[in-house]
């Protein structure tokens, strides 16, 4: 999968340190991943969970930190939406951001 952008990711490890080993090791699998359908996802990630509009969320790090993408299946494409603490994630409508 190509993964949109890879700088978010990188802009929030550096504010949360203890965040870039699980954000690396997502990135580095999902790169490497050939989705084609919301099951491709909760394959890989069993706690991952795909909601409406092709998102998807994942917990990370013992769900200290969730990420929000969106999924092209048809181009092979993974749009970071959000990435934030679990606070953050509760303030925010995963549908629309």
């Amino acid at each position: 999968m190509r993964i949109i952008s890879k700088r978010q990711l990188r802009e929030f490890w550096e504010k949360h340190p203890d965040a870039k080993q699980p954000l690396f090791v997502w990135y580095s699998v999902v790169k490497k991943a050939d989705w084609r359908e919301p099951i491709d996802i909760t394959s890989t990630y069993r706690n991952a969970r795909t909601i409406g509009m092709n998102r998807a969320i994942f917990s990370l790090k013992g769900n200290d930190y969730r990420l929000v993408v969106a999924i092209r299946y048809d181009k092979g494409i993974v749009f970071i939406r959000f990435v934030g603490t679990h606070d953050q994630y509760n303030k925010i409508d995963a549908l629309t951001i």
